[in-house]
């Protein structure tokens, strides 16, 4: 399936979750915020939050320092 991730065309497996998502993009072990469809999925849900066909997707990763 194709979902827009960041503004880009993204091609993942059809029955993909959040963390599919995540690990496809290597983002597993960085502190991230993950928005689908205007809606924030907390990351206690990304195992078992299903992505579909047109998702429109939005990675912001934390950044540290002041």
């Amino acid at each position: 399936m194709i979902l827009q991730v960041n503004g880009k065309q993204l091609e993942i497996a059809d029955d993909s979750t959040a963390a599919d998502l995540i690990i496809k993009l290597d983002y597993q072990n960085q502190r991230i915020a993950l928005e689908v469809n205007k809606t924030i999925i907390p990351k206690s849900n990304h195992a078992e939050f299903p992505l579909n066909e047109g998702d429109i997707c939005e990675i912001i990763k934390a950044v540290g320092g002041g």
